[in-house]
């Protein structure tokens, strides 16, 4: 089963909205970057669902700069 972030990615990609994408992209690394930078808790397991979700986001970006050839 796809999960959330899949499904959304490959809809943009379907829908060719590379912007979304990347607008998406820019989102996800700044929380990202938030999760890092706070202390006082463990945040390994959301910032790990975060940088999942970036990679698959990434991907999906990909797409749209290598056009299948």
């Amino acid at each position: 089963m796809a999960s959330a972030i899949e499904l959304i990615v490959s809809t943009y990609v379907q829908v060719g909205d590379r912007a979304a994408l990347v607008g998406l992209l820019d989102h996800q690394k700044g929380i990202a970057k938030d999760l890092r930078s706070r202390t006082g808790f463990d945040f390994r397991v959301p910032l790990d669902a975060v940088e999942t979700e970036i990679e698959v986001i990434e991907a999906g970006v990909a797409t749209f700069d290598n056009p299948p050839s």
